[in-house]
């Protein structure tokens, strides 16, 4: 079989406008910054590069880091599809792939003995068509569309198993896939891939060299107060500022799970809907679990001992001044 052309789906969304690769590394900061996204100088030159030579980029990091929002920003300020495979423990190919539509199969041979058709190869022809088949996030990243080729995410791929990861290995470096029933389905130009993993477990040598790839970690004082500005504007500057410096605080305890960017964005949303203009003591514990989610960690954190912090981080803020 040749490669497919065109498919409903594959058209972008409704209100995109086609936006041509960013041409340089300054580019590539500015594409995600028009997002929304606060990006350091590494992170926008290895996704240029990904951009630059049509490889799958690799992001590894803890969750809550803004590894998935890049895929996100890209799609939008590209003007392409977002097509997003969100991995989980037992993902087949049926639900990451493709699968037949059994049921129109079935009807379409009951149509066929009742019409009398007896060529058995012509009916295996039919019903094992394009016209049969349900395709699947990977799938649908291999077909063109108007607004140029989808950005695929690949989220969370250490969710998934050590055959599944082997499966991917002839999408990402051919970017095509075999149906034994049909052939071999090429793109005509490769997706954009975004592949994310929060390290649950390590991925395999074979995946990690087609792709590039960089480590996203938690951003400094200055980049997380820069996020939260575009992120969450209406957060006063002084509560803004007393929250990150907080929450970097918390990040360098013995936590079981650190709050990352996303729970700083929350903390900043919850506390400006209170109405908060400054971080106090008792607004602080009252709202601990927006940014911490296990109990043990919220209990570590007593009303004296988030006290003794945010003197610590008033302390540090006068300093700076």
């Amino acid at each position: 079989m040749g490669r497919w052309r065109t498919a409903p789906f594959a058209l972008p969304e409704p209100g995109l406008t086609k936006t041509t690769l960013p041409d340089s590394i300054d580019a590539t900061e500015a594409l995600l910054r028009d997002g929304a996204y606060v990006a350091d100088r590494s992170l926008a030159t290895v996704l240029f590069l990904a951009l630059k030579m049509g490889r799958p980029l690799f992001l590894e990091g803890e969750a809550g880091v803004g590894k998935t929002e890049i895929a996100k920003v890209l799609a939008s300020q590209l003007g392409r599809r977002l097509i997003r495979l969100q991995c989980y423990e037992g993902l087949d190919i049926s639900s990451a792939v493709y699968e037949w539509n059994y049921s129109a199969q079935m009807i379409e041979i009951r149509l066929a003995e009742a019409e009398g058709v007896s060529d058995r190869a012509r009916l295996g022809d039919d019903i094992f068509s394009e016209r049969f088949l349900i395709k699947r996030p990977l799938l649908e990243a291999l077909e063109p569309g108007d607004g140029g080729p989808p950005v695929l995410l690949i989220d969370e791929l250490d969710r998934t198993d050590e055959a599944f990861e082997a499966f991917l290995l002839e999408v990402l470096s051919d970017f095509q896939i075999t149906i034994p029933e049909i052939g071999t389905v090429k793109a005509d130009e490769p997706p954009i891939v975004i592949v994310t993993s929060n390290r649950t477990r390590e991925i395999h040598d074979a995946l990690k060299r087609r792709c590039l790839y960089h480590w996203v970690g938690y951003p400094d004082v200055e980049r997380e107060l820069a996020i939260l500005k575009a992120k969450v504007p209406q957060a006063p500057e002084a509560l803004s500022e007393a929250l990150v410096r907080f929450i970097q605080k918390i990040r360098g305890e013995d936590v079981f799970k650190a709050p990352g960017v996303a729970e700083s964005l929350d903390w900043a949303a919850a506390l400006s809907e209170l109405d908060a203009v400054a971080l106090d003591p008792a607004i602080a514990t009252d709202t601990l679990g927006v940014i911490l989610k296990y109990q043990d960690d919220i209990e570590r954190f007593n009303s004296s001992r988030i006290k003794a912090l945010i003197d610590e981080v008033d302390t540090e803020i006068r300093a700076a001044k």
